[in-house]
Order: C-alpha cells, then sequence, then structure tokens
C-alpha cells in the first residue's frame, strides 16, 4: 500500500468509533450479518395442533470484524482499549453504515472478542482483530 494516495472514505460508525479508509489510518468492517427475528406465542389447543399469535418483531442484532493493523497505521491495543471500554459503559450508539442509520434504535455491545493475531518482540500488538456484537437497544 506504500506509495498509493487515499482520499478519505468514511464507511460508517458505531458511537465514537469510526470506520474509514484515509491516509495514515486504515479502520474497515468485514463479515458483516444482520439478523432480525419475530416474536410468537404458541396457544395449545385439545385435539388440534397449536395455533400461532404473532406478538410482534424481535430486537435485531448485528454481528461483524474489525481489523487493527500498525501495518495499516493503527495502533492496535489502543484500538482494542478504546472498544472494551465502549463495551464496558454499556452506552447505547447509533450504528451508521454508508450515511444511513442501521435498524430503527440505538445499538448496544453484547459481545466483543478480541484475537492478537501478532505480536512483536516487545509484546506490542502488532496486528489484532476484533469481533463485535450489537443488539438493538428501544427505549
Amino acid at each position: 500500500m506504500a506509495g498509493q494516495d487515499y482520499v478519505m472514505s468514511k464507511i460508517g460508525s458505531l458511537g465514537p468509533v469510526v470506520f474509514v479508509v484515509a491516509e495514515g489510518a486504515i479502520r474497515t468492517i468485514d463479515n458483516f450479518n444482520r439478523s432480525s427475528s419475530s416474536r410468537w406465542a404458541q396457544h395449545d389447543i385439545i385435539g388440534q395442533k397449536p395455533k400461532k399469535e404473532f406478538l410482534g418483531p424481535g430486537v435485531d442484532s448485528v454481528t461483524f470484524s474489525v481489523r487493527f493493523s500498525a501495518a495499516l497505521g493503527l495502533k492496535p491495543r489502543k484500538e482494542l482499549d478504546r472498544l472494551t471500554e465502549l463495551d464496558r459503559s454499556g452506552k447505547a450508539m447509533p450504528l451508521i453504515i454508508g450515511r444511513k442509520s442501521v435498524g430503527v434504535a440505538l445499538w448496544v455491545i453484547t459481545s466483543l472478542s478480541q484475537d492478537w493475531n501478532t505480536l512483536d518482540n516487545m509484546g506490542n500488538i502488532v496486528d489484532a482483530q476484533a469481533t463485535i456484537t450489537l443488539e438493538e437497544y428501544v427505549k
């Protein structure tokens, strides 16, 4: 990637974390998966099959991964610590992809896993990946 010129391109954001391709730092998302569900009640009827009743929509969830690499202009440990702070804060945040909000509500981190792929001889993280799972937060 050396020698290439990048124009800043904002992919999206999760609260204060901006996913961007820009000169000096690249923070992108991969393996984006969104799932939704509906809520149903089941009523047992003697001598018949049970009847279903639609209760309403369920809560959507999103899972994606983010790679942090010193080679891409980032400080992986700092990036992972920032995500850990967001996870532990329990704060509901907007999720924006492109220029549109995802879903109709805010989102909370329900799971955060970190893969420290490469460490240097001093124990500094050189390359890492975080997998983030979010659920819609409805007031």
